[in-house]
This record gives structure tokens, C-alpha cells and sequence, in this order.
């Protein structure tokens, strides 16, 4: 818990604290605030679409889950691939809104354009067994983790 509030945003952390957590980052959001704009140049957005896809990873003792925030997608317009033997790849393309001629945009943040994360699968992964569902915005990839040999006991008979 820390000590001091801090200066920035209202958060609490403890600069003196070399176990706070909550750690002020100056270039969190950056994409979004500086490349969202109308005047933006199509590799700023493409930037941002590619930096503001989130993706949780966890680990469970049977598997490797990956959620994806995705909203407004269809599972059409996403690829899930394997490369290179262990390499998860998520890509895909959110298209900009049509715009009509009498339309006066206020605010532009939703990034368009390409995006893409890679991932290398350790080596317990099962590459023959991924599994992967979109459901409400959010892509879920399961890859079930390889059975695990245990060690062969053999019991030796003592003479004597």
C-alpha cells in the first residue's frame, strides 16, 4: 500500500517504493491520444490498431488461453495461424465506417485498419489440438498443453 498519493491522474503510488505496482507509465495510451485523430497518416492508425489490441494470456495446468479483445469483429474478417512450429499468430482487419457526405465527425478513436500479435508457444503446447472461438467480441484460442510423461517406476527385486 502506498504512502503517497501521486501528483499524476489521481492514482496512488509510492515512487520510493520499489515494490508498488501501480507504476505511472507517460507513454501509456500514446497511440490512442496521438494517432487517432482525422489528420492522422494511415501508418499512425495502422500503429495504433496493431498496439491497441489486447490480449490476456493465461495458463492453467491443462492448458494455454488466450483472450482477445476484439469488438465489432466478425470471426470472418480474423485468422488464427501457426508459424515456424510455435509461433500463435492473431491478425486481422477493422475497416473504417463509410462516410457520407453530410457527416461531421466529433471524435474519431476507434482504430482501423490491420492488426496483428504474435506469440511463441513453449514447449508443452499441443500444436495439433488448438482450439479457437469468438463469442460477444472476445476470441478465445486454447491450446491444450502436451501430457506430461511421468517418470516409469520400476520396482527391483532384492535377493538375499
Amino acid at each position: 500500500m502506498s504512502m503517497i498519493p501521486s501528483v499524476f491522474g489521481g492514482r496512488r503510488s509510492n515512487i520510493l517504493d520499489p515494490f508498488s505496482l501501480d507504476v505511472w507509465d507517460p507513454f501509456q495510451d500514446i497511440f490512442s491520444v496521438a494517432m487517432s485523430g482525422p489528420n492522422a497518416s494511415a501508418s499512425a492508425r495502422e500503429a495504433s490498431a496493431i498496439a491497441s489490441t489486447r490480449v490476456d494470456w493465461k495458463e492453467t495446468p491443462e492448458a494455454h488461453v488466450f483472450n482477445v479483445d476484439l469488438p465489432g469483429l466478425k470471426k470472418e474478417e480474423v485468422k488464427v495461424e501457426v508459424e515456424d512450429g510455435r509461433v500463435l499468430q492473431i491478425s486481422g482487419e477493422r475497416s473504417r465506417e463509410q462516410e457520407q457526405k453530410d457527416d461531421r465527425w466529433h471524435r474519431v478513436e476507434r482504430s482501423t485498419g490491420k492488426f496483428m500479435r504474435r506469440f511463441r508457444l513453449p514447449e508443452n503446447a499441443n500444436m495439433d489440438e488448438i482450439r479457437a472461438a469468438m463469442e460477444n467480441g472476445v476470441l478465445t484460442i486454447t491450446v491444450p498443453k502436451v501430457e506430461e510423461k511421468k517418470p516409469e517406476i520400476k520396482s527391483i527385486q532384492i535377493s538375499g
